[in-house]
């Protein structure tokens, strides 16, 4: 695996991590979104990552290569990708509000299916994980950095 593969590989979880933080970001900023333009309130939405295969596509790797022992080695992801963005079609939260034009016949009003303390958790994971990736980017340049030096004798 070269330099350029490792930054790659941290590349594409940036990217992956950016859309699953977009995606959280949407869904907060949503969360009394009673009425979209397909009808009824918001859904919900998140980001449904693959691995990329070693043919630089998602999906199924490339087959197992023999090892010498035996075995046989799997070969390396060279990434992640957002294979889809999945709609929760949960239903929302119901609230009585008779007033609301929006109430059904009992005077219950469909909210989002967002649950705030869900969406922050999630946006603590996807933070986290994204400087995860900006950390092992910065040790791939490091090193790079590092065999420079070696070449001019310093």
């Amino acid at each position: 695996m070269s330099f350029f593969s490792s930054l790659s590989i941290s590349g594409s979880g940036l990217t992956a991590e950016q859309t699953r933080m977009d995606l959280i970001s949407d869904n907060i900023a949503n969360v009394n979104t009673l009425q979209t333009a397909e009808g009824g309130p918001y859904q919900r939405e998140e980001a449904i990552f693959t691995p990329i295969g070693a043919n630089g596509t998602g999906g199924p790797q490339t087959p197992a290569v023999p090892t010498p022992f035996g075995g046989r080695a799997q070969p390396l992801a060279q990434g992640v990708m957002v294979a889809s963005i999945a709609t929760d079609r949960s239903t929302g939260r119901l609230v009585f509000d008779p007033t609301n034009p929006l109430a059904n016949k009992t005077g219950y009003v469909t909210y989002p299916n967002v649950n705030l303390v869900t969406e922050i958790s999630d946006m603590m994971g996807a933070t986290r994980a994204y400087q995860a990736n900006v950390t092992a980017l910065n040790a791939t340049k490091a090193m790079a950095a590092k065999a420079l030096e070696i070449g001019h004798g310093g």
